[in-house]
């Protein structure tokens, strides 16, 4: 063999294999960057539905009368407790 043909047989496994890490290294990190985007959007998603949930705020922080549960009955008015 001539000497450039034997460079070539010597150095074209090499970079198939450096092509083949490249595609699979390439492959991984579009997978990743997707799975970031993808999980960045069901976070902002989750986020605006608990900014709809949640009561607004009175101006001491606490929520405001208006949209504020009822209270729980105490356990003095239970009728169904034997004394």
């Amino acid at each position: 063999m001539e000497t450039w043909q034997a460079v070539a047989v010597g150095i074209i496994p090499s970079i198939g294999v450096a092509l083949i890490f490249w595609y699979a290294m390439r492959s991984v990190i579009r997978a990743d960057r997707n799975e970031r985007e993808a999980l960045a959007k069901a976070d902002a998603e989750e986020a605006e539905r608990q900014r709809v949930a949640t009561p607004p705020a009175g101006p001491d922080g606490a929520p405001s009368p208006a949209v504020s549960p009822t209270p729980a009955p105490s356990p003095e008015s239970k009728t169904d407790s034997p004394r």
